[in-house]
């Protein structure tokens, strides 16, 4: 039986990488040794920043809400402490969705944890 050249398969592979690596710099795009070292980091970060990502978008959520709470004079610890007393359960997501673009229903929740603080603070 003749040996068979992978060809074939090779050029396949390379340009599967070579394709993966488009919009990569220098030679990282178009020589495949590079490329393909290239293409492993860029995996790595992609999976790594995958999980960050959850974590971003936390803080952020964080920030704009403590923003919104501050311009109804309270503080985010504050404002989340009321609402687990008062046994409100939105999640950070939707507190902050609500603080951008329903001003007043983030009002109401800021009174009602107000409200919620008082009580404790007068007992």
């Amino acid at each position: 039986m003749p040996r068979v050249r992978g060809g074939v398969t090779t050029h396949h592979r390379h340009k599967k990488v070579l394709k993966l690596t488009k919009g990569h710099r220098a030679t990282n795009r178009s020589l495949y040794r590079r490329a393909h070292e290239s293409m492993l980091k860029s995996l790595a970060y992609s999976y790594r920043h995958r999980r960050e990502r959850k974590g971003d978008m936390r803080r952020l959520w964080i920030t704009r809400i403590n923003a919104a709470a501050r311009l109804n004079e309270l503080s985010y610890s504050r404002f989340i402490e009321g609402l687990s007393k008062a046994g409100v359960s939105l999640d950070r997501k939707i507190l902050a969705e609500l603080a951008v673009t329903d001003p007043a229903a983030f009002a109401q929740l800021v009174a009602v944890a107000k409200e919620n603080i008082q009580q404790v603070n007068d007992s």
